[in-house]
C-alpha cells in the first residue's frame, strides 16, 4: 500500500505542478457553469411562457434543470475525460522513465492503480466543484435531492469507466495526442453503441454505456447498473495491466 500511495502522490503532485489541472478545472467549471444557467433560465422563462400555464403544476426544476444539466455534464465528460487521463502513461515513455517504472520490484498492478486513483481523484475534485451549482439550486429552490445524488453518482461511476478505458489508450502509445484520440474513439462506440436500443432488452444495448446513466438522473439506483460500471472500470484496468505485463517481459 506504501506503494501504491506513494506512486499515487507522485502523479497528483505532476497534475498539479504543471497547469494541466488547473486548465482542466476551469474549462469544465466554465462549461458546465454555462449549460446549468441556461437550462435555469429557460425553467425560470417557462415559468412565465403561456403556453406552459397548463401544465405549470408539472414544472419541476428535476426535469426541466437538473436532468438536463446531469446529461449534458456526462456529454462534455466524453470529451474531457481523455484529456485527463492521456500522460498517465504515455508520458512515461516518452520521457523513458517507463522503463525504470516497470523495471523495478513495483508491481504493474500497483502502478496501475496508483495512476488510476490519481486521475480518479482529480475527477472527484471536478464533481465537487461542479456540485456547487446544484447547491446554490437546493438553496433558493426545492430541487426533490434523492435524483441529485444519485444522479452525481451515476457521473462518478460513468467518469471512472472513462478513465479505465483512458488508462488503457494510455498504455498503448507514447504520444498523448494519439492516447487521447484512441480513448475517445473506443468510448464513442461504446456510447453509441445500442444507444437507441434498450438496455433491457438488447445486447447492445446493454453494452452501450450511456444507456446505465438515464436511471441515475431519475433518481434509481439499480444494481446491474452499477455492477456494469465496476466491470466496465475493472475491464479497463485489466487490460492496462496487460499491455503493461507484455511490454515488461519483452
Amino acid at each position: 500500500m506504501k506503494v501504491l500511495f506513494t506512486i499515487l502522490k507522485r502523479e497528483l503532485k505532476s497534475y498539479f505542478s504543471s497547469p494541466v489541472a488547473y486548465i482542466i478545472l476551469v474549462v469544465f467549471l466554465v462549461l458546465s457553469g454555462v449549460f446549468f444557467f441556461l437550462y435555469l433560465q429557460s425553467f425560470i422563462s417557462s415559468q412565465f411562457d403561456p403556453r406552459f400555464q397548463l401544465f405549470k403544476e408539472k414544472l419541476n426544476l428535476n426535469e426541466f434543470v437538473v436532468r438536463p444539466y446531469l446529461g449534458t455534464v456526462s456529454v462534455v465528460l466524453l470529451l474531457m475525460i481523455p484529456v485527463i487521463s492521456m500522460r498517465l502513461i504515455a508520458e512515461e515513455k516518452k520521457n523513458y522513465t517507463s522503463e525504470l517504472l516497470f523495471t523495478s520490484p513495483i508491481r504493474v498492478v500497483q502502478i496501475v492503480l496508483s495512476k488510476f486513483l490519481a486521475a480518479l481523484t482529480l475527477f472527484l475534485i471536478m464533481l465537487l466543484l461542479s456540485a456547487i451549482h446544484l447547491l446554490i439550486l437546493a438553496i433558493y429552490g426545492n430541487p426533490d435531492l434523492g435524483p441529485v445524488l444519485s444522479g452525481y453518482l451515476g457521473l462518478f461511476l460513468l467518469g471512472a469507466s472513462f478513465l479505465s478505458i483512458g488508462l488503457f489508450a494510455s498504455s498503448l502509445t507514447e504520444n498523448q495526442i494519439v492516447a487521447a484520440v484512441i480513448s475517445f474513439g473506443i468510448l464513442l462506440v461504446f456510447w453509441i453503441l445500442g444507444a437507441s436500443s434498450d438496455a433491457d432488452s438488447s445486447v447492445l444495448g446493454y453494452l452501450s454505456i450511456i444507456n446505465h446513466f438515464d436511471n441515475f438522473t431519475k433518481g434509481v439506483i439499480e444494481v446491474k447498473d452499477v455492477v456494469y460500471y465496476l466491470s466496465f472500470s475493472l475491464f479497463g484496468l485489466f487490460l492496462t495491466q496487460v499491455t503493461l505485463d507484455s511490454e515488461r517481459w519483452r
